[in-house]
């Protein structure tokens, strides 16, 4: 009994200690982005002030109708759009197809093919990005969007795993059954299993687009001219342009535009993403 005890004081001491330790950790994590909502709401004065503040006084609500009015800030959301609306589109719909191929048909070298598609992930961007602008360039295809929507319009190897995954878990006699009924491997696709992974393919359409919107080094990589900066690309340019006037409230308001649609976006969608995480990594 007593050694119960002293084991069940001892979980008590680690579990407190592991969530005073996480507490901090989720602080350290969320207090900027704290600062930064705040700060959209100062003066200039207070944020450049040695008595540091948190609270703004006064409050100051006009930099966000100033960012809004700024035809950079809209022309980014405009070109961030233009990325994200074909490539979603289009690129779920080549990776749930190639999903589904690795996940339900048979053909020679399909274990194979889909371990060197993995494969790819394990290469980081920066490896490539040389390449890539290389090829782009002499391709024409520089100080455009192209770069950023046609390599998407083949899949993402992210959503193929994740949704190949899904589709495991889902008997595959259905598409023997389809089969005997006349069905081709098309419309097994598109009448029997796309709907049936629809909950999985939607949650990584948000997981991917989150991604796009966020998206920083690409476009500052391949796009030099202005007129197709994307979001993240014009936060940036105000970062460098506004600062020199330590106009930083206008530069926290523009922040907190762009990363309000993900925050929104993973806030009502939390647990649909989190299902579908699990779900793609027990199954297999």
């Amino acid at each position: 009994m007593r050694k119960n005890v002293s084991k069940s004081k001892k979980t008590k001491i680690v579990d407190t200690i592991i969530f005073i330790l996480l507490l901090i950790g989720a602080v350290a994590m969320v207090f900027p982005l704290v600062y930064m909502f705040f700060s959209s709401f100062m003066t200039k004065n207070q944020i450049l002030s040695a008595n540091f503040s948190l609270i703004p006084d006064p409050w100051k609500f006009g930099k966000y109708t100033e960012v809004l009015q700024k035809p950079e800030f809209l022309r980014g959301v405009r070109n961030t759009l233009l990325v994200a609306v074909p490539v979603l589109l289009v690129g779920s719909f080549t990776s749930s197809m190639a999903a589904f191929s690795f996940s339900k048909l048979n053909f020679k070298g399909k274990n194979a093919m889909f371990l060197g598609l993995l494969s790819t992930m394990m290469i980081p961007f920066a490896v490539v990005m040389i390449p890539q602008y290389i090829m782009f360039t002499k391709l024409g295809w520089a100080n455009s969007l192209l770069p950023l929507i046609v390599p998407g319009l083949f899949g993402n190897v992210g959503m193929i795993f994740f949704l190949r995954q899904n589709l495991n878990s889902i008997p595959s006699a259905l598409a023997e059954a389809a089969k005997i009924d006349g069905c081709g491997y098309f419309r097994i696709y598109y009448q029997i299993f796309l709907p049936l992974m629809k909950g999985a393919l939607m949650t990584q359409v948000i997981l991917w687009f989150m991604g796009i919107w966020n998206d920083y080094l690409a476009p500052t990589i391949f796009i030099q001219d202005e007129q197709w900066f994307t979001l993240q690309v014009v936060i940036r340019s105000f970062n460098s342009y506004y600062a020199v006037n330590s106009d930083y409230p206008l530069i926290m308001a523009a922040s907190v535009l762009a990363i309000l649609p993900t925050l929104l976006l993973f806030f009502f969608f939390q647990r649909f993403i989190i299902e579908s995480m699990a779900i793609s990594g027990v199954k297999g």
